[in-house]
């Protein structure tokens, strides 16, 4: 990316006070910070962008320099700013955290620079659910094997009878201080310290069990509880039942993986339940009153008008499947789809009854009856 004018950077003008560029700088620094922006790297590139043009801008002599020479300094050595000085997000935080009402250490805004602290990997489950399970929510219980808590040192690392020690490289800070020489003379940057990796302890009797590392394999039952309304694909994340961290750190998340076992009665389609009901032709003709089942196990009486075609469509408001928080509001729909059986065998009496109304006007189906039935199937799936 072709550097900016710093004073455009900060959207400030050349004879900009010393608390104006302040003001603008933690303007542009919260709003691209990467607490507010996690994984986005046009965001981070802009927070980058912006502590450069602070660098230089709210110290007199790099500003002089700046002023003069811009971003070529006197000789052609160039003016090496975070780019050309190497200095990672760390580094601004450390130098620039004050900006935030504080230290902007490991742990963002405004807080104070803390020890490492090791986070747990993540565990994957898969679960199938009836569609039962998904219409009232279900809690599953699963034995999971796991990194735990070491049951001998209890998570410290270190032998019964021993502790961590303080950290001779960073004195326990976690951090060390790195002093360069730059354009415009020295620069202090602060990284991870390379011997405790951030922890500010070291442990040089190390427990014999889990060989300093905190955590052991074990198993424990989880219960997972499962809300109502989850669909095939969806993961519900269940937070600190993953894998323990070292050095009594945080612990993982499990994820649960969705899978929908197929349903003899209904099908689903988003939050609607589709039943496919079949008439007999003399109650499609009569009408009359039917019992739907629902996927709460009750039934419920509906009433079937006279001359009920195949292909007809009936909803029953709020008999679907609930809308998992999140992903929509409501209940859905339980859809029924009317069809009209026809017998494949007929006796002497019932074949003699037919032939009766065979030449009937009203049992001879027209044109627009036809149009009709095909117009609804496709409207519903439209």
């Amino acid at each position: 990316m072709a550097k900016r004018d710093y004073y455009d950077v900060l959207g400030v003008s050349k004879d900009a006070s010393e608390d104006e560029i302040k003001k603008a700088y933690r303007k542009i620094a919260i709003k691209y910070h990467p607490d507010r922006n996690p994984g986005n790297k046009e965001a981070e590139e802009k927070f980058k962008e912006a502590a450069e043009a602070y660098d230089v801008l709210h110290d007199p002599q790099k500003r002089q320099q700046y002023d003069q020479f811009g971003f070529n300094g006197p000789g052609g050595a160039g003016f090496s700013g975070f780019n050309g000085g190497g200095m990672n997000m760390d580094d601004i935080f450390s130098m620039f955290g004050d900006i935030f009402g504080g230290r902007a250490g490991f742990g963002g805004f405004g807080g104070q620079r803390r020890q490492q602290q090791y986070r747990g990997s993540d565990l994957r489950l898969k679960v199938r659910l009836s569609l039962v399970d998904v219409a009232n929510g279900v809690t599953k219980k699963f034995k999971v094997r796991k990194d735990v808590v070491c049951s001998h040192c209890h998570g410290s690392g270190a032998e019964s009878g021993s502790a961590a020690e303080t950290c001779p490289t960073c004195h326990g800070s976690g951090v060390v201080t790195h002093t360069t020489q730059s354009f415009f003379g020295m620069m202090q940057t602060q990284g991870v310290c390379p011997t405790c990796e951030g922890e500010g302890k070291i442990i040089k009797n190390k427990c014999h069990k889990c060989g300093g590392s905190g955590v052991e394999k074990g198993e424990e039952v989880v219960e997972i509880k499962i809300p109502a309304g989850v669909a095939e694909g969806m993961v519900v994340n269940v937070p600190g039942k993953g894998n323990a961290g070292r050095h009594n750190g945080i612990n993982g998340d499990i994820q649960v993986f969705i899978e929908e076992e197929p349903n003899d009665t209904f099908v689903r389609d988003g939050n609607n339940l589709i039943y496919n009901l079949l008439l007999d032709f003399p109650t499609a003709a009569l009408g009359g009153e039917v019992e739907i089942p629902t996927i709460d196990g009750t039934k419920l009486k509906v009433k079937i008008e006279n001359g009920t075609q195949p292909g007809k469509t009936l909803r029953l408001r709020g008999k679907g499947l609930p809308a998992v928080q999140g992903y929509g509001h409501g209940v859905g729909d339980l859809v029924v789809n009317i069809s009209v059986y026809v017998p494949k065998t007929l006796d002497r009496d019932e074949k003699e009854a037919l032939t009766k109304f065979k030449h009937s006007d009203n049992f001879k189906g027209d044109l627009s009856t036809k149009q009709s039935i095909f117009q609804r199937f496709k409207n519903y799936f439209n």
